[in-house]
């Protein structure tokens, strides 16, 4: 609000300001008449005195006069002055309507809450955001109040809302005009249903076969579904807003109307007018059209004709009363709620579980009754799972006794779907992470397990230090086991792929996992027929049956049966799994079945997951499943847990069927060849060699290697040293006979070195050493005449892998 003094004066009681005028102006023309009076005298009797005496009379009187006056009707003191004009202003934001003070300079000294939040804020009348001519109006209205004392204007619209003005002349002085605007039409009721027929809801009424449209009081159009927009003018994407609604109709002597556009042979419709605003005759309204085929078909048989329709739907649908109990409910409704054929639900309420029964009930009585709306509710069915059903609740009119619309979704698989593909997402991400953690672990083993073997070296078996030493290398060959499952399970281990049959691997194992089973445990092996081949590493696939093995085994404490068995699965049986992650394809599959204990539900999303055990401490290191897991999906194949408390676990793989190609049946005469004798390979050497590995500890127990095997070693941090060295060596006419180097280096890696060196010695033999997977690496670096080393090695492994290549080399050369 303005200062004390503005509102003070704005705010005084009419009757107390017209009373101090009539004071004023009476003693002004007393005082007058006295004076003119004295001078009349003195002019005729020409007496001083006596006008002195006369002066002094009138004084008297009018003295006498004022002391015994009757009190004021009313005065200032009347009324109290309010202290904090807060109390002013909350009174004023009360108001329905918007108010505004403005002085006679035009500037504005307050405005309420409704007249600010109308018109964006401190706008000062006359000059309001109104439509063309509305500020005309306005000024007009003023101008009348400073000369009348009040002032009106009617038909101010802003948008869809619409106004009329009071404007009152108000102060002490009559120095301030108050504004009074008054909503003729409720922007908000005339948006809300703008935005609902040009929205869900007219999609919701078109499919209904009802158009609707929104008119202003002028009879223009303010929105209009797509119903009406195809009907009125042929296209669903009119734009029609704007255009006078009775343009669009017609009607002949007998009072049918029919769209325009449709002519004669038109169906005819039937219009239902409803006011937005009741107190106006011409107001707007919201205009509903249905088809009128010669008059109102019975509301019973309506329902009938849509039961009918309703029970040719795939969808499960619902109708129920007004008290909420059901009318009809379609086949589709009746299965996805899990009703038995001979059950006769009186209730929605009654499918669902305790705790989602009332929420139900209130929804029903709730869209039963006021303007038909649509909304949705999650809910858990009493014959279904622990997952929630979508359940649609819609008002219906017009339907008889029927006044809500129900519909069920199942949304288990959806669900289902959602799980598995987030769940595979967190396999990859924390396959990533294991790959990630392994590799750099395979750095810190490389470097013990180096620093053992150079300690070997100088102790005989019989010193004291030479078992402890022993004991350390044994305890990092173990802790390189583990990394290579993570590395399994990350899909980055090194494999060696074969085409083979599953039954040959199955066959191989068998005898290892009687062994590792209890003699209380038996022991199926079945094979399918017509089993297609299958391209993966055999040493990997028999990992997967011995870890399968395993767990089966702690699973079955007091004995039991494990039954493995291959089938031929062709595209048909993939299509009929309606798998939404096996790919329509042939395989060959590998079924592992116990009849152990079972795996409960909220467990066996997670037994994949690298680390995860259900096993007590120190039993089980939770990566046996990992690997299985890892090694499946790098060998392009997929693996799926089905389990029943009690009822034991069974495992599905499922390989692709490979078909053989030129390269498999050279591969295969080859292997076919006899063997021949080896001789012992050599570990010493003479050549020149440049070691480059980023990491310290690596770098010395490889330089130390070598060093010890008779090599030349000059080493390098990085590629980029690397290659300045080669440059230095070409300086001196001297020329490495061989690089080893690491993959993942900082500034620039070892494939990308090898593809500057190789540019200027295309002969240059190159060793990399990698905690990855030489398949995965082989496919990234695209090089020939390359050789990996996998870490974590010893020295006599990094030895015998240098002489190799070299040997290589020497008889390419």
């Amino acid at each position: 609000m303005a200062s004390k003094a503005q509102n003070k004066a704005g705010l005084l009681n009419p009757s107390t300001r017209k009373a101090q005028v009539d004071v004023r102006t009476r003693a002004a023309l007393l005082v007058v008449a006295v004076l003119a009076s004295a001078g009349l005298l003195y002019w005729q009797v020409q007496n001083i005195t006596l006008i002195i005496a006369f002066l002094a009379l009138v004084i008297s009187l009018t003295g006498a006069a004022f002391f015994l006056r009757p009190p004021a009707v009313a005065n200032d003191q009347d009324y109290a002055e309010p202290e904090d004009w807060a109390v002013t202003r909350m009174v004023a934001d009360q108001s329905a309507i918007g108010l505004a003070i403005t002085d006679r300079a035009g500037r504005l000294v307050c405005a309420n809450e409704l007249f600010t939040k109308w018109f964006n804020g401190a706008a000062v009348p006359p000059e309001l955001p109104l439509q063309a001519g509305g500020n005309e109006l306005l000024a007009t209205a003023g101008r009348t109040a400073w000369r009348d004392g009040r002032g009106y204007a009617e038909g101010l619209k802003r948008g869809v809302a619409e106004y009329s003005a009071k404007v009152v002349r108000a102060g002490q002085g009559d120095e301030y005009l108050l504004w009074q605007m008054i909503p003729q039409i409720p922007a908000d009721i005339l948006d809300d249903m703008i935005g609902l027929v040009s929205g869900g809801g007219g999609r919701a009424l078109s499919e209904a076969g009802i158009l609707a449209s929104v008119i202003g009081g002028e009879g223009r159009i303010r929105a209009s579904n797509q119903a009406f927009a195809l009907r009125a003018t042929g296209r669903i994407d009119a734009n029609i807003p704007g255009r006078n609604f009775i343009s669009f109709l017609r009607s002949d002597d007998k009072g049918t109307i029919f769209f325009e556009r449709e002519g004669r042979h038109g169906t005819p419709v039937r219009l239902f007018h409803i006011p937005l605003d009741r107190d106006k005759e011409k107001g707007p309204a919201l205009i509903l059209l249905i088809d009128d085929d010669g008059g109102m078909v019975e509301r019973g048989k309506a329902l009938e004709q849509v039961e009918s329709m309703l029970s040719l739907l795939p969808l499960g649908l619902a109708l129920t009363d007004r008290d909420g109990r059901f009318l009809f409910l379609n086949e589709a409704f009746a299965k996805t709620a899990g009703i038995g054929a001979q059950e006769q639900p009186l209730y929605p309420g009654d499918l669902m579980i305790r705790d989602d029964k009332s929420a139900v009930s209130d929804a029903v009585r709730r869209y039963a009754s006021g303007p038909p709306l649509a909304g949705d509710l999650a809910v858990r069915l009493r014959n279904g799972g622990e997952e929630p059903v979508a359940l649609g609740i819609a008002g219906v009119r017009g339907l008889g006794e029927a006044a809500v619309l129900l519909s069920i979704r199942d949304n288990s698989e959806e669900s289902k779907l959602k799980s598995q593909v987030a769940q595979a997402t967190k396999m990859q991400a924390v396959g990533q992470l294991a790959g990630g953690v392994a590799h750099d672990f395979n750095n810190i083993l490389t470097a013990i397990i180096g620093h053992c073997d150079l300690m070997l070296l100088r102790h005989a078996p019989g010193d004291s230090d030479y078992d402890d030493i022993q004991q350390v290398k044994n305890n990092s060959n173990r802790a390189a086991g583990l990394t290579r499952q993570l590395l399994a399970f990350s899909r980055q281990q090194t494999l060696r792929p074969q085409v083979l049959q599953l039954p040959d691997v199955v066959a191989d194992v068998s005898n290892l996992l009687k062994r590792l089973l209890n003699e209380t445990i038996e022991l199926e092996v079945r094979h399918g027929r017509n089993l297609g081949l299958v391209r993966a590493d055999p040493g990997q696939l028999e990992q997967v049956i011995i870890n399968l093995g395993v767990n089966a085994r702690d699973a079955m404490p007091s004995g039991g049966k494990i039954s493995i068995s291959t089938q031929a699965i062709v595209a048909a049986d993939v299509r009929a799994l309606k798998s939404e992650i096996l790919p329509i394809g042939d395989y060959t599959a590998l079924f592992f079945t116990d009849s152990g204990n079972g795996i409960p539900p909220h467990v066996i999303g997670k037994i994949f997951e690298p680390f995860f055990t259900t096993k007590s401490v120190g039993k089980g290191t939770g990566l046996g499943l990992s690997t299985v897991y890892g090694i499946i999906k790098q060998s392009g194949g997929y693996i799926f847990a089905d389990s029943k408390p009690g009822e034991g676990t069974t495992f599905s793989i499922y390989f692709p069927v490979h078909r053989p190609t030129a390269e498999d049946a050279e591969r295969a005469t080859l292997n076919s060849l006899p063997v021949k004798a080896t001789a012992k390979k050599e570990l010493w050497g003479t050549a020149n060699i440049l070691l480059v590995e980023d990491e310290d500890m690596v770098r010395a127990v490889a330089e130390r290697a070598l060093t010890r095997q008779g090599y030349t070693v000059v080493t390098a941090s990085e590629g980029e040293e690397a290659l300045t060295l080669l440059a230095l060596q070409a300086e001196k006419d001297e020329q490495f006979d061989m690089i080893v180097s690491d993959v993942v280096m900082p500034n620039m890696d070892g494939p990308t070195m090898a593809k500057h060196v190789r540019k200027n010695y295309p002969d240059l033999p190159i060793l990399f050493m990698s905690g990855y997977a030489e398949e995965q690496l082989r496919k990234s670096i695209d090089l020939d005449k390359v050789n990996f080393l996998p870490k974590p090695f010893s020295v006599a492994q990094i030895a015998e892998a240098v002489g190799e290549t070299l040997a290589e080399h020497a008889k390419l050369g």
